[in-house]
């Protein structure tokens, strides 16, 4: 089983404790634990900074990334709210919902898992109070595009995922943690079953 673990510096695994963009080790990073759970080959498609693919170039990189995987993970939005204020949760869901549109032309939609991050705290990353609210209300708006697309769906807010001292990143127990609410949902969709939609 090929799995793609498509997102932002909490799918690279960023340490925030680190200066130049060093990441946590793969036995803590979540997409390490999910490779030792399981045996499957794990392919880490991270990136600092990210957003949602938007640019042509971005999308095509997207789909040359998912074209051998067997299930697809995609989590990403935070950069969005974070580099700019005027993007609100339903405008990262949008921008998410055309994503994904590009995806499901060459893919199942049933085996793609879109994950809600978990939301942001007060940190030194983040700008205030509205960047807060909005990354608060982006699981609401993912799961309204997940029932709208037919996409499983869950919302790692749920998942008591630990963060940082910068409000943005996993600490290593939020890693942990992180894996823990995935990994059932991946095993159910290894095996055929589509996890169920959760607000």
């Amino acid at each position: 089983m090929e799995l793609l673990c498509y997102g932002d510096s909490n799918t690279y695994g960023f340490d925030p404790r680190s200066y130049l963009g060093g990441r946590y080790p793969p036995q803590i990073r979540w997409t390490g634990r999910i490779a030792s759970a399981t045996g499957w080959s794990v392919r880490e498609a991270g990136e600092n900074g990210r957003t949602i693919p938007r640019r042509p170039w971005a999308l095509k990189e997207l789909l040359r990334l998912a074209q051998t995987a067997q299930l697809v993970v995609v989590m990403s939005g935070s950069n969005d709210l974070l580099l700019d204020p005027h993007v609100t949760a339903e405008a990262a869901a949008a921008r998410m919902g055309e994503c994904l549109e590009v995806l499901f032309r060459e893919r199942d939609p049933r085996s793609v898992l879109l994950i809600a991050p978990p939301p942001m705290a007060t940190g030194a990353w983040v700008p205030g109070e509205e960047t807060l609210l909005q990354s608060a209300r982006l699981g609401e708006c993912y799961a309204a595009l997940a029932r709208q697309l037919g996409v499983p769906f869950s919302d790692a807010g749920q998942w008591q995922v630990e963060l940082a001292f910068d409000g943005v990143h996993f600490s290593p127990s939020g890693h942990q943690a992180f894996a823990r609410g995935l990994l059932p949902l991946l095993r159910r969709m290894a095996d055929g079953a589509s996890p169920h939609i959760t607000a």
